[in-house]
């Protein structure tokens, strides 16, 4: 689970920088889910302090030369089933972001925590699949005055399944790593457009059937090698001497 969650983060921090350094994709608010089959999560949310407040009514200064309030942003996320592992912040576009990474026993308890609360999870299982569904609904809409928006910023969800997909509704493809991403313009988050996640996938996740791979071709491998040295020997014990 520690390699996991390093990893995480690991890869949060490379895609922010490539943002920073491409200069494309202006993220105000990236909420990342990294699903279990069992329904616990690893959920990453980058996000700016004037977004939390915007978008989750949440107490914070917005001003960048604010001292950052951990406690605040603690509580802020705090819930039933949740652990929070990781808070860092940074600076971007001249505003204060932070990166909270919270370990989830059950995303269904998720919407309890406040910058949940604006959705509904479900996981359930259909058949011979696993149909994954998030619904997103209203934005809490708090003023903050002029943050230094320009209309570009973007809002983000993205998911990374556990097994092979077979649907998902998001308009672009699935991404390396299976991933999926979700994404609307900030104006449009703060109207309350609503957005849902979609998506159905394999019953058996991927990292068990690549373990079941490697065992079996380590154990062919096991085979051949036991088949070879028998052959030798067998044909060592035929040679007749001179």
């Amino acid at each position: 689970m520690a390699l996991r969650r390093l990893t995480l983060v690991a890869v949060s921090l490379a895609m922010l920088a490539g943002c920073r350094a491409l200069g494309v994709h202006r993220y105000e608010y990236d909420e990342r889910l990294d699903l279990a089959l069992d329904g616990s999560a690893i959920v990453d949310v980058n996000a700016s302090i004037a977004a939390l407040v915007a978008l989750h009514g949440a107490t914070l200064d917005v001003d960048p030369e604010a001292r950052l309030d951990r406690d605040a942003i603690r509580r802020l996320f705090e819930g039933p089933g949740s652990t929070i592992r990781q808070l860092s912040a940074f600076r971007r576009h001249g505003r204060r972001f932070v990166h909270v990474q919270l370990e989830v026993s059950d995303i269904r308890l998720l919407p309890k925590a406040a910058p949940f609360s604006w959705s509904c999870y479900e996981l359930e299982k259909q058949d011979q699949a696993y149909r994954f569904l998030q619904d997103v609904g209203s934005a809490a809409g708090k003023p903050v005055g002029d943050v230094g928006w320009r209309g570009d910023e973007l809002v983000a969800f993205r998911i990374h399944l556990p097994s092979r997909i077979r649907f998902h509704n998001s308009p672009d493809a699935i991404e390396r790593g299976n991933n999926l991403v979700w994404e609307q313009s900030l104006k449009d988050r703060l109207a309350g457009a609503p957005l849902r996640l979609e998506a159905r996938m394999d019953t058996q996740s991927i990292l068990y059937r690549t373990l079941w791979l490697f065992g079996g071709t380590f154990a062919a491998a096991l085979t051949m090698l036991a088949i070879i040295v028998w052959w030798i020997r067998r044909k060592g014990r035929s040679v007749v001497p001179a």
